[in-house]
């Protein structure tokens, strides 16, 4: 769209990208691009062994072929113990408690072994493939079907968090007394992050401190998990994150890169640069952990759900009881009275598994999303009819309302923008297209972050405003979002702002993880400018040359860079004014933002419904998605076009999960098979549906001080069910294997 309009809100117009045009010319710069004088390359050497002992590497033929030098167990500074928190938490945020290169155990196929160091890439790549490694191997488990023996039930999940047994009311009970059950089991393949940038880490050094370039979803995450590693103070790192090509979860937390790019550039005395390929990818940032869930739904007959008992069954790393977070939204997602969840565990020799895009609620609402329209054959009830008659009115755990809803009301209007109720009890052809629509519905937790969230805005002598924050573009366009925050607090027009991000050096803020990024960082934006303007009309009203003088502060607005009586048009006193007749060449101040939605007194969620419509050639085995129809409720919307991108994405992701994503491990040796874009299926545009997208904005005055409730990971979380009940609406089968393949329709 073309520039702003001046007295209108910033805050929901869909503005363009203010780093679009550095993206499309290429003068956006990322980390593995950043100019470093006499930088060094670094590799990585994974095992070839998925579980045993190394008795041997020799590293002769790479320092002949050019390496300046070779990092092993043998001559690799220790590291210390840091424990695994979330990294939205506000401390060091490393991705699993293991640290490779200590010893000579091999955890899981691809764990480092050896980090090559030369003058050239080229040459590092080389001679990494020169290393030689001997192994005592032993029997590798790197699958659920393999373990089930030897399965266990932990006290707590996710990093030490979560209860791993959860229940309200008496499941038991219920289902004795019920009239209608469905029992179904959901196998997930693994899956795997490939964003369009590998991971990558750079490090230069200046005496004792350090500045390190990191594609990063939290540069402060970064920032405390390289200082707790390396026992440093974390005033002496410095983390920078110009550009981040996509994160989804694979760059939210600090994987062994992140720290031994700094590490060996310590030990070589000049800068290093440490780039994850795409094969190692696949080994180096954490991973979507196979799993099975199992559902038990019970209800009446007139579709009332009383009961619903979700177990699920997952493979996790050697040293971490993590799980994502499978049954927390799908336990209140409905007014379901009493509920019984439980993760159990089996030890794989694979890295400790991660966050991804919707993490623990894309898959556990697919499954009891599934499992919803499969109660509704067996009660011959509409499938959004169903859903309705069990909307969770308030937060089911707690009893407490919801800080808003808007469930409801996602879930009429996309039933009548999709045109459900022209939907017939078989499917529609089309040729040799058997045609079937399928409903998904969405939920999110609001995630708060644990600290205080900081920004500081300064306002210059010519009036423009400078806004400053420790967070990072990773391609959610929050410089754009925030530059509009800033204008509608400030009373500053949007060319007139400009907003600084991607360096430790501005105030704290935590990783953008968990949809927070939105909610967190315009908390802090506002915050820091309304105490601004709060500075300038003090200014003005003290000033017996102001035209304000003598008016209350509280009659006060700032509006396209003048200060004005709120009540009338005249008189004004532009910004520059003020200061200049103040003799101050600026004015600053820093917001801080603490969170204070207390969770024991609201349910926090955000909701959505997605429809889809898919097209199946049952003679092939083909599901083609034509459309998918999307509403969502996420609070309050900053930027209308950047809101439907991100959704975009997800509703599209949601495609990729229900039909091409799935890691397959080799159980000879434990390496992924298909670590490569080649065989890691991917949606590209021909597979992209018609998409609508909408919004319901509801006034939610808890979350934050805009009502910003997250969006970024809400598009993906009921599309696949959405999509997998569509093929069920036009072939007849339920197909609980994800994703669907060819084969299970053939």
């Amino acid at each position: 769209m073309s520039a702003p309009t001046a007295t209108r809100k910033l805050v929901g117009q869909g503005i363009d990208r203010v780093d679009g045009r550095a993206k499309v010319t290429g003068s956006a710069r990322y980390t593995a691009e950043i100019p470093m004088p006499n930088a060094a390359y670094g590799v990585l050497v994974g095992a070839e062994i998925g579980s045993g002992t190394m008795t041997s590497i020799d590293t002769s033929a790479a320092l002949r072929a050019g390496a300046v030098a070779v990092f092993t167990h043998e001559n690799l500074p220790k590291v210390a113990t840091v424990p695994v928190f979330p990294s939205g938490y506000g401390g060091p945020a490393p991705g699993q408690t293991f640290f490779p290169m200590q010893d000579t155990r091999i955890h899981y196929f691809g764990q480092p072994i050896a980090v090559v160091v030369a003058d050239t890439f080229e040459v590092a790549q080389q001679a990494a493939r020169l290393i030689e490694a001997t192994y005592q191997a032993e029997p590798v488990m790197v699958r659920i079907d393999d373990g089930r023996d030897q399965q266990y039930l932990p006290d707590k999940i996710f990093c030490n968090l979560v209860p791993a047994t959860q229940s309200r009311g008496d499941f038991a009970a219920a289902a004795a007394q019920a009239t209608h059950t469905v029992d179904a089991t959901y196998h997930f393949a693994a899956n795997h992050h490939n964003p369009i940038e590998c991971s990558a880490t750079a490090a230069m050094w200046d005496g004792d401190s350090v500045t390190v370039y990191d594609a990063s979803q939290g540069i402060v995450a970064s920032q405390l998990t390289i200082a707790a590693y390396l026992g440093m103070s974390p005033g002496k790192v410095r983390v920078i994150a110009d550009y981040v090509g996509g994160g989804f979860g694979g760059k939210a937390m600090m994987w062994p890169h992140v720290t031994l790019a700094p590490l060996v550039a310590r030990e070589m005395g000049r800068p290093v640069r440490v780039i994850l390929n795409r094969e190692q990818m696949f080994y180096g940032t954490g991973l979507r952990e196979e799993q099975e869930q199992h559902i038990t739904l019970v209800a009446d007959a007139d579709g009332r759900i009383s009961g619903l008992r979700h177990h699920k069954l997952s493979m996790t790393s050697q040293f971490d009881d993590w799980a994502e977070l499978s049954l927390e939204v799908a336990g209140k997602a409905y007014g379901i009275p009493n509920w019984d969840g439980q993760y159990r565990l089996i030890k794989g020799n694979t890295m400790t598994p991660t966050f991804m895009r919707g993490p623990g609620e894309t898959s556990g609402m697919v499954a009891l999303e599934c499992a919803i329209d499969e109660l509704a054959d067996e009660l011959g009830l509409d499938p959004v009819e169903l859903r309705r008659r069990n909307h969770a009115a308030v937060d089911p755990q707690s009893g407490n309302p919801w800080t808003s809803d808007g469930y409801l009301d996602c879930l009429n209007q996309a039933a009548e923008r999709f045109g459900w109720a022209e939907r017939t009890g078989g499917p529609r052809t089309d040729g040799n297209w058997l045609i079937g629509s399928g409903v998904g519905t969405a939920g999110y937790p609001v995630y708060l972050p644990g600290q205080p969230q900081r920004a500081h805005a300064r306002l210059r002598a010519d009036g423009s405003l400078v806004v400053q924050a420790a967070t990072q573009e990773f391609g959610t366009g929050v410089a754009t979002a925030m530059t509009q925050v800033a204008g509608d607090a400030m009373g500053v027009p949007f060319d007139r702002i400009r907003f600084d991000i991607g360096t430790t050096e501005y105030p704290n803020i935590a990783a953008t993880v968990g949809s927070m990024g939105a909610g967190m960082v315009s908390a802090a934006v506002h915050t820091a400018c309304t105490e601004l303007l709060d500075q300038l009309i003090r200014l003005a009203i003290a000033d017996e040359q102001s035209p304000l003088h003598g008016y209350a502060p509280d009659l006060i607005e700032g509006v396209d860079g003048l200060l004005r009586p709120k009540s009338e048009p005249a008189p004004t006193d532009s910004y520059a004014d003020v200061l200049g007749r103040s003799g101050l060449t600026d004015i600053e101040a820093i917001g801080s933002w603490q969170p204070t939605a207390d969770p024991t007194e609201h349910g926090m969620l955000s909701f959505g419904a997605q429809f889809a419509e898919v097209g199946v050639d049952p003679e092939l085995g083909l599901i083609r998605v034509r459309r998918m129809v999307g509403v969502f409720a996420p609070g309050r919307v900053l930027n209308a076009k950047l809101a439907r991108s991100q959704v975009l994405g997800g509703l599209n992701w949601g495609l990729s999960q229900a039909l091409m994503e799935g890691s397959v491990a080799d159980t000879r040796d434990g390496r992924w098979a298909n670590s490569s874009l080649l065989e890691y299926l991917l949606p590209v545009n021909a597979d992209a549906p018609e998409v609508d997208i909408s919004f319901v904005e509801v006034d939610d005055q808890v979350v934050n001080p805009l009502g910003v409730k997250g969006l970024g990971e809400l598009g993906m979380v009921g599309a696949a069910a959405a999509i997998i009940n569509a093929v069920h609406h036009a072939t007849g089968r339920r197909i609980r294997e994800i994703p669907l393949r060819i084969e299970h329709l053939l």
